[in-house]
């Protein structure tokens, strides 16, 4: 069997139905598609983000939403997409949602998305390493993660040797 990516991997682990899967996939390819909204230079700077900056990259959830929505999915992309970066607590972006108002397909990507972040190189900092990105998800499951996520991707990465591909 060829290796999965992470959301489609929690969602295994969570047990969700097969026909989830297609949507969680292409939603997780293709989540951060506003930020082509969001000139080159911003997205490798080096260094913090000013204000305005910040505020572009927190509006490709919405961008890309916008240039989805119009795209008849047999699942929620468009949504999943828009939800990505919001948190159970309610601070995250662009809506502010929290808990149950979050689709669960957005709460796997977004604890995929995470992992994924922390785990890799970004032009602003170097890797920080699964370990580091395996201690956020568990120090704020139930915060600003789902709890039912936290504990999939966990049992993923610590008991069943998951890998990046």
């Amino acid at each position: 069997m060829p290796s999965m990516s992470v959301p489609m991997s929690i969602a295994r682990e969570m047990g969700l139905p097969e026909e989830q899967f297609e949507g969680i996939r292409i939603a997780g390819l293709i989540h951060d598609i506003g930020k082509i909204n969001v000139p080159a230079e911003i997205l490798s700077k080096p260094g913090p983000l000013s204000e305005l900056e910040f505020g572009l990259i927190q509006a490709h959830p919405q961008v890309g939403h916008d240039i989805l929505k119009t795209i008849e999915f047999p699942w929620p992309v468009a949504q999943i997409v828009l939800q990505h970066h919001e948190r159970m607590d309610g601070s995250g972006y662009p809506q502010g949602l929290s808990d149950d108002n979050i689709l669960l397909e957005a709460r796997i990507l977004g604890v995929a998305d995470v992992v994924e972040a922390m785990a890799s190189h970004r032009p602003y900092r170097p890797p920080r390493g699964l370990d580091k990105a395996l201690e956020e998800i568990s120090r704020n499951r139930g915060i600003l993660y789902d709890p039912e996520v936290v504990d999939a991707c966990l049992k993923l990465f610590t008991e069943k040797g998951f890998t990046f591909e």
